[in-house]
């Protein structure tokens, strides 16, 4: 982690199954503090990563807070700053909560400046992220 940075927030997701179960979480660093938590819903892991940025950069900006957000997914990175998410997720019964989430996380992306950078975590360097929920 770069040294220069005091305190972030790390997001992560989990999934079982592609799709399956899903849920993403926000842990403050350095004390290691849950800050959010959403699932699970049927969804897919890259829904979880890109979701979960945009709920952080949601929640500091409501609450005037600005801290770089670190995240170890190259696609939910990609995502936020398309302000797109590429996914093929199919909609049905048990997809339409998390497709409706997407498209609300699109439009807020499309609708305010992004005030925070947003990091990659270099799992190899520094170990799992810390909002990791540690099941692989």
């Amino acid at each position: 982690m770069d040294n220069n940075i005091k305190e972030a927030l790390c997001v992560d997701a989990a999934c079982s199954g592609n799709p399956g179960p899903m849920e993403y979480r926000g842990v403050h660093l350095p004390s290691g503090r849950e800050i959010f938590r959403f699932g699970p819903v049927h969804g897919t892991n890259n829904i979880g990563e890109f979701l979960a940025i945009v709920h952080a950069l949601a929640l500091m900006e409501q609450r005037g807070v600005n801290m770089p957000v670190y995240s170890d997914s190259v696609s939910g990175m990609a995502w936020v700053r398309n302000r797109k998410a590429k996914t093929t997720l199919v909609r049905t019964d048990k997809t339409a909560l998390v497709l409706d989430m997407v498209a609300r996380a699109e439009n807020w992306l499309r609708t305010h400046k992004i005030q925070t950078s947003i990091l990659k975590w270099n799992t190899e360097e520094w170990g799992e992220i810390p909002a990791d929920f540690g099941r692989k």
